[in-house]
Order: structure tokens, then C-alpha cells, then sequence
């Protein structure tokens, strides 16, 4: 297996606080590879150091065989990052910002000037292409920002929360255009806290807290590990003893396990749950609100690693 990033031990610290706290990290060479982790996690942090941006505190990390100490100028030239934060040239037209990264990579006009307007037409974005970028939604920036990481075709491409504040449709192209530039074999890291993106796009990923990984695998091979069945969450009024609702549901042949999760909610995972919903009824013994049932998802792993939701 040819790996195209890997780390080990990798740490960032900011005087006392453990940004990244000792990643090990093996990405192979063609994967869409997730990032998924709460706002603070580490991820951007993490993602920070194997551009060389940031210099680590300790540790090593290679991209495609490259140190990142060492070899920075030829990492820069085969990886594309498309940060956070929307990160353009006000002045200037969508073309031109475009344009201008292609050109700080070495490349001829003739290799870009067809490849940008190709990529404008795959974002929606053909129209308003001679439009100074001031003029633009914010959507319709980010989409630009993703754009701009990729015309110079990079072995590797970052993006860092590609879709935030995004509207759905919008959402839909971006996710749309990541795939299809995977299939040019590059390699791909996500990172988001948005579950549905990681579970969607992610060959595979790793869920980051507090500057640790806390699990990794496939999106199947995570959600699998909670077991089969029906995943049901519900509030009680305030003055509930959760704890008590807990043991009796505990108590149910057929629940598998409970969280309590934040100051009013409860989450179980019972098998076959939609159809014995009543005797779930009958255990809790207090009013059920807001009643959901559904399938396992990424965050309901990162409730049974953690205790919290991601967004907590």
C-alpha cells in the first residue's frame, strides 16, 4: 500500500493547551480521506502542520514521501489546500483569482485558460466569472476558494470545511465536484463536522477530540460497531431524574445501550426499537418530547465514544 501522508506521534502546542495531541496517521495514495471532529478538535490544526503552515512541536510527518521540515518548497508544489477561511482577492474577478494561483505554480495560460472557465462551469460559476469576487455571495466565494486549490491538479487536495454556510444545492455541487476530482486519483482530506458530509464523501476517516484520535475506519465499519438497530432519542421535562429513566431502560432485553446527552435528551439504541416502541413507553414511566428514530449515524458514534453531540 502506497501511502501518500503519514505521521507519527505528530503534536502542536500553544503554550499549555495540547492542540494536537500525538496523531498516527497512515492515509493511502487515491482515498477520500475524513477528518471528522467537533469545532476545536485539532483538525485544521492537524491539517496546519502537513501543508507547512505550522511547524510541529514534535513528532514527523511525510506527504508522499516528503518531510514536512525538510522538503516544504516540494510539498507546497503538489498539495492544494482550500482553507477555512474564504481566502480571496476582493479586486478581482473569479477568473482572476483563479488565474493568478495558477500562475504562482508555474503554469502557461495555454495549460489554464480552458481548464479555468471548465471548472467555473462545473461550480455554476461561468456567468459571473468576470464579476469582481466583492460582488459575490458568500456561497458563491467558498465555491471559488475550492476552485482555486485545484487548478494546478495536486497530488493532494485539503479541504477544510469546504462547505460551511453553504445552502443545500450549493452543498450538493461541492460535494458533486469532490468526487469527481478523486477520480483522477488524488488524494483527498476532509475535514468537516458535518457527519452527513463525512458518512457521504469519506472512503474512510478518523474522528478527532481534543487533539486525539478516538476512532477510525470506514463509515460503515464506525457505525457497525454500535450494532444493528434502531437508534431513538426523546427529551423529559427538567425535573426528570435522568438517571432513573436510564436504569429502566437498562432493564429491556432488547436495548443495547443509553446515553444521556446534554441537560434533557436521551439516546438508546434498541434492536427491532420502532416496533417495541410502546415497551419503551412503558419503561421510561415519565412523558416522552420530541420522540426521533432513526439509523445509526456517525454522531451517535461519537456520543458513545465521548457523551456528547459534535456540535456540544
Amino acid at each position: 500500500m502506497e501511502l501518500a501522508i503519514e505521521t507519527k506521534n505528530l503534536k502542536k502546542h500553544f503554550g499549555d493547551i495540547h492542540a494536537v495531541d500525538g496523531i498516527d496517521l497512515q492515509v493511502p495514495k487515491g482515498t477520500l480521506f475524513g477528518f471528522l471532529g467537533p469545532n476545536g478538535a485539532g483538525k485544521t490544526t492537524t491539517i496546519s502542520m502537513l501543508s507547512t503552515i505550522l511547524p510541529p512541536t514534535s513528532g514527523e510527518a511525510t506527504i508522499l514521501g516528503n518531510d514536512i521540515r525538510k522538503d516544504a518548497n516540494k510539498i507546497k508544489e503538489i498539495i492544494g489546500v482550500c482553507p477555512q477561511e474564504i481566502v480571496l482577492y476582493e479586486r478581482l474577478s473569479a477568473r482572476e483569482n483563479i488565474n493568478l494561483i495558477a500562475k504562482m505554480h508555474g503554469l502557461k495560460k495555454a495549460d489554464y485558460k480552458e481548464k479555468t472557465d471548465d471548472l467555473l462551469g462545473r461550480m455554476n460559476l461561468l456567468d459571473r466569472a468576470d464579476s469582481l469576487v466583492k460582488t459575490y455571495s458568500g456561497g458563491m466565494k467558498r465555491r471559488v476558494n475550492v476552485l482555486m486549490a485545484v487548478i494546478h491538479d495536486p497530488e493532494i487536495v485539503v479541504f477544510d470545511e469546504p462547505t460551511a454556510g453553504l445552502d443545500p444545492q450549493s452543498r450538493r455541487v461541492v460535494w458533486d465536484f469532490i468526487r469527481d476530482f478523486q477520480k483522477k486519483n488524488a488524494t483527498i482530506i476532509l475535514t468537516t463536522h458535518n457527519m452527513e458530509e463525512a458518512d457521504d464523501l469519506s472512503d474512510e476517516l478518523i474522528i478527532i477530540d481534543y487533539g486525539k484520535i478516538i476512532a477510525q475506519g470506514t463509515p460503515k465499519e464506525l457505525k457497525g460497531k454500535l450494532g444493528k438497530g434502531d437508534v431513538i432519542e426523546f427529551k423529559v421535562k427538567e425535573q426528570v431524574n435522568r438517571d432513573i429513566v436510564i436504569e429502566r431502560l437498562k432493564k429491556l432485553d432488547f436495548v443495547k445501550w443509553v446515553k444521556s446527552v446534554g441537560k434533557r435528551r436521551i439516546i438508546l439504541n434498541g434492536l427491532d426499537g420502532l416496533r417495541r416502541i410502546n415497551e419503551i413507553i412503558d419503561a421510561v414511566e415519565v412523558k416522552m418530547l420530541d420522540i426521533s428514530i432513526r439509523n445509526n449515524t456517525l454522531e451517535d458514534v461519537f456520543i458513545d465514544l465521548t457523551g456528547r453531540r459534535l456540535r456540544d
